[in-house]
């Protein structure tokens, strides 16, 4: 992220931190909800086992017991298709989804297959004991000695198969979290390590500041950073800009006022000269008024030398007193 504001770099890394909190929460809660209905499931294809067992006990006790009352064959048998039509096409009341996976439909559908047998051998068995039909009734016990266990087995592997998927869902949901809780310790300790880069750019260009303030003129240097988001590159170059701006005053200030004091100094050596030589002279008459003329134009120059001298130490005053107010401001 080099070259990016302070401003960009916090939204980024907050956006993305809470699209994947977000993300995993959600994704989270889907899974658990699908393993609550595939808990529902797994109840109705393990009820599927009981009602078969049910069907064969009531059709046994009902022959031994010479007895029409099929309430219970009648229940058993309206449950079961309720919920092989329900393990088979799902259930929207129930919010179940069809049978998830080809093994599964190609197993329901073995079991729709003998179900079928079983449900019209059942609804024969009826008629046959109310006509106490002897021989029918001897062909349909056995029958359904032999194909109660077979019909068993094959719901029972119904209910296998669905406990496998959701064994091999539960381990992928588990996978799941452990690497989204891995991701976002990952990420989250990059943002830590981001904004604590940024607080050691800011206290550092704070400290800059701060001796940049207490410095004295000569020793008025540049700015550097080695922090590369954009609003300290900014106020570094800005920063910056600004002490060259005053270095190139003071260097000016400085030059001019030892150019005048060298002046000065020359001026009056030539008059000292001058002087020298007037005294020298025997015809001072004429002489005099020139010289005199001269003296004014050097005395003039040099107070206009004067002037300026203190009009530079005036400015020099100034640019101290503007640095002290600057380092007093960042205290």
């Amino acid at each position: 992220m080099n070259n990016i504001s302070i401003r960009t770099k916090i939204k980024i890394l907050g956006t993305l931190l809470l699209i994947s909190v977000f993300s995993v929460i959600s994704v989270t809660i889907y899974l658990n909800q699908n393993n609550i209905k595939d808990a529902t499931i797994v109840n109705i294809a393990g009820k599927q086992r009981m009602l078969t067992q049910m069907i064969t006990k009531n059709i046994f006790f009902l022959y031994q017991e010479k007895s029409d009352n099929f309430t219970q064959i009648d229940h058993a048998i309206e449950s079961f298709k309720y919920g092989l039509d329900t393990l088979k096409k799902g259930n929207k009341l129930l919010n179940i989804a069809p049978a998830p996976s080809d093994i599964i439909s190609t197993q329901i559908a073995t079991v729709e297959i003998l179900w079928k047998q079983f449900e019209k051998n059942t609804q024969i068995f009826k008629l046959a004991l109310l006509s106490n039909d002897i021989q029918q009734l001897n062909y349909l016990l056995n029958y359904f000695a032999q194909n109660n266990d077979i019909l068993l087995k094959e719901v029972d592997q119904i209910v296998t198969l669905y406990t496998l998927y959701i064994e091999d869902k539960t381990a992928f949901i588990k996978n799941f979290q452990y690497l989204a809780f891995a991701f976002l310790f990952i990420f989250s300790l990059y943002a830590i390590i981001q904004l604590r880069q940024i607080e050691n750019h800011a206290k550092e260009f704070m400290d800059k500041y701060k001796d940049l303030a207490m410095c004295d003129l000569d020793e008025f240097k540049p700015l550097e950073t080695s922090s590369q988001e954009k609003e300290f590159a900014e106020i570094t170059n800005n920063m910056n800009c600004f002490i060259n701006k005053v270095n190139s005053v003071v260097n000016y200030s400085q030059s001019a006022l030892e150019q005048s004091e060298i002046a000065s100094k020359k001026l009056e050596d030539l008059t000292e000269e001058f002087g020298d030589i007037i005294g020298e002279l025997e015809n001072k008459s004429e002489v005099m008024k020139h010289l005199d003329m001269s003296e004014d134009i050097a005395i003039e120059s040099s107070e206009n030398l004067l002037k300026t001298t203190k009009k530079l130490n005036a400015l020099k005053t100034q640019l101290d007193q503007l640095l002290a107010t600057c380092g007093q401001s960042t205290k």
